[in-house]
């Protein structure tokens, strides 16, 4: 990570001192971006000394908190259903198809029409991205399971519960996991462009307001912070889900050994 961070950083030098473009020379050289970030007084007035620039990552990080979970809230349960029941799937999968190649931002105007104020517009905006990715990946999950365990399952008796605890939840996890790291990716996508169009505090009016003001550095930092912010995201989301299907080999585990007793 470092490696590649240090590469990227050297590019950009190299791109805005010493190509021949013009279009280069607009763009502030990493040493200016990052005097600007750190200065107690900084000349576009945002740095990481300043009271604004933590207030804009508040408001960003919560709405696309919000956005998130209500996405795993509703993305989850019906994933599960798609994959496990055939029948719901045919009317529940043809929806979602028709409704997931509408782009985010076209959703814009109605949600500002039909929801009370822009914020819960931007949300809504931020959620549709997040629930796509995490139903198709649940869903997914649950397809990539072996056919046999849920005819053994019937066989045996076992109720929907049980399935759903013993058959689908291991089974369908490490998946539904690496869905979610793509959903919270993606959510910080949309909410960026829905701050830009919707909003009046966040990253992405931030940026959206530094490119109309010509405060290039700002720019620049504001993306940074995104980065660092959605790289944090992804990563706890990653460690919990390594947790988390760590904890349901161990507990099936004990499970199986207190049955065989």
């Amino acid at each position: 990570m470092f490696l590649g961070i240090t590469s990227s950083v050297l590019v950009w030098y190299g791109l805005v001192k010493w190509t021949p473009f013009v279009a280069f020379n607009r763009l502030p050289d990493p040493l200016s971006v990052f005097l600007e970030w750190i200065s107690t007084d900084p000349d576009y007035g945002l740095s990481i000394f300043t009271t604004d620039y933590y207030l804009h990552i508040v408001y960003s990080t919560y709405r696309a908190t919000v956005a998130f979970l209500l996405a795993v809230i509703l993305g989850v349960p019906l994933g599960i259903m798609m994959g496990w029941k055939a029948n719901f799937n045919a009317y529940a999968g043809a929806l979602l198809d028709f409704l997931r190649p509408i782009p985010p931002l076209a959703w814009v105007p109605i949600a500002i029409l039909i929801l009370p104020g822009d914020e819960p517009a931007v949300i809504f905006v931020t959620f549709l991205v997040a629930f796509f990715a995490t139903t198709l990946n649940t869903l997914l999950g649950v397809r990539s399971i072996d056919p046999d365990f849920f005819r053994a399952a019937d066989c045996l008796g076992a109720s929907p519960s049980d399935i759903l605890r013993d058959i689908i939840a291991p089974g369908a996890m490490p998946t539904i996991f690496t869905g979610l790291q793509i959903a919270m990716g993606a959510a910080w996508f949309s909410l960026v462009a829905g701050e830009m169009i919707a909003a009046q505090y966040g990253l992405g009016f931030m940026i959206l307001e530094s490119y109309n003001l010509v405060q290039y550095p700002t720019i620049v930092i504001m993306m940074a912070t995104l980065g660092i912010v959605g790289y944090a995201s992804s990563a706890a989301i990653r460690q919990l889900g390594k947790h988390m299907v760590r904890w349901r080999e161990q507990s099936t585990g004990i499970s199986q050994a207190l049955n065989t007793q």
